[in-house]
């Protein structure tokens, strides 16, 4: 009679991978019934690609069978071109997010703290926790902004890097320039601040500045952008930072390896070169994001000053039900359990489903 085998210890995995949180990504829409149905969830461009950049990532894909550009070169020099920044300021990576990620790497792990606003962008707690840092969340204003006073309190001997989400994500606020100015200046010099301007495009608000003015002569200060938003390139994953030489080179160190594929930088160029078209596009959502936020407020909702491509209803503990009242009339968008939903600015027949849905789930109330 063989005898029963003994359970075998696996591979010891990093304690601080333990609970970490699952990054949520925005539902797909799925209409019933040949019904319209459309994604809000995840802020995305609802505009196919700029002129010219299929035909580039087209011609890119010829060359799968080689490993792309490494360094990144035509993609860095045309940013450095573009920002009047040297390129050895600029670090590439698999999205604003990857960047993130990377910046971690290279200045925290187990004891030091990372400080950043909450809720923000959820990819923070996860990627500061795998690095094996601890989180230090300062709530929101009663205006769903950053209250930057609170988050320098939480600045300890321990604070290696503090986020500010400018746009903030899921909340649409943004820091205006006297304020974050003040901020920067009171942070001490060897605690990295990473403006994270995702949605800066989107950004009509005059007060609002531009982090990369504000990096010029701040080492301690380091810019990320994306090309998943505006650019509408958010399936191929690209982005990058703006920061002074230490932080860039440590960025490049930490890269994944050949991690921004050539259709991706291809692409990325090509979105550059047409800027009038994204200048037009972008007026446009912001155009609709004005009316969509009109609609609402006559409702008698109460929305954030977004300087986004989304506006955020603060829905409490009815949250889940009004992102369900969407998804049944055929309009996905992003709840937040118990806190509220962001809905994405997309396509006008989308925006007027979901504010006729808004408006009749506000008479229940």
């Amino acid at each position: 009679m063989s005898e029963t085998p003994q359970p075998q210890q696996g591979p010891r995995l990093r304690e601080a991978l333990r609970g970490i949180p699952a990054y949520k990504p925005g539902k797909p829409a799925a209409g019933g019934d040949g019904a319209p149905a459309y994604k809000l969830s995840s802020n995305e461009n609802p505009y196919p690609p700029l002129p010219g950049v299929l035909e580039a990532a087209v011609a890119a894909a010829d060359s799968f069978n080689r490993y792309p550009d490494m360094g990144v070169s035509a993609l860095v020099a045309e940013l450095a071109q573009r920002f009047g920044v040297p390129e050895s300021h600029i670090a590439t990576g698999t999205g604003s997010v990857g960047v993130a990620q990377s910046l971690l790497q290279a200045t925290s792990g187990p004891g030091d703290e990372v400080v950043y606003a909450w809720r923000s962008f959820e990819a923070y707690p996860i990627i500061v926790q795998i690095s094996g840092a601890t989180s230090v969340q300062v709530p929101l204003t009663e205006e769903d902004g950053h209250d930057l006073d609170a988050m320098l309190a939480a600045v300890t001997e321990r604070t290696r890097l503090i986020f500010v989400c400018n746009p903030n994500n899921p909340t649409g606020t943004a820091v205006r320039r006297d304020e974050l100015e003040r901020f920067l200046d009171a942070v001490p010099a060897d605690v990295l601040v990473v403006l994270d301007e995702a949605y800066c495009e989107f950004v009509r608000d005059g007060e609002v500045p531009n982090g990369i003015d504000l990096y010029r002569d701040r080492p301690n200060v380091c810019v990320l952008r994306t090309f998943s938003k505006a650019y509408g390139l958010a399936g191929l994953r690209v982005g990058f930072a703006v920061a002074h030489e230490p932080v860039a080179a440590a960025l490049r160190q930490t890269a994944v390896p050949f991690g921004v594929s050539q259709l991706a930088q291809d692409a990325a160029v090509a979105s550059l070169r047409a800027e009038r078209e994204l200048l037009r596009r972008v007026d446009a959502l912001v155009d609709e994001r004005t009316r969509v936020v009109a609609a609402l407020t006559a409702q008698g909702w109460t929305v954030p000053d977004s300087q986004a491509n989304f506006v955020w209803l603060r829905l409490g503990e009815r949250t889940l039900e009004f992102a369900a009242a969407c998804e049944a009339a055929g309009v996905v968008v992003r709840p937040f359990a118990g806190e509220g939903v962001r809905v994405s600015i997309g396509e006008v027949e989308a925006n007027d489903l979901f504010v006729e849905t808004a408006g009749v789930f506000r008479k229940g109330l």
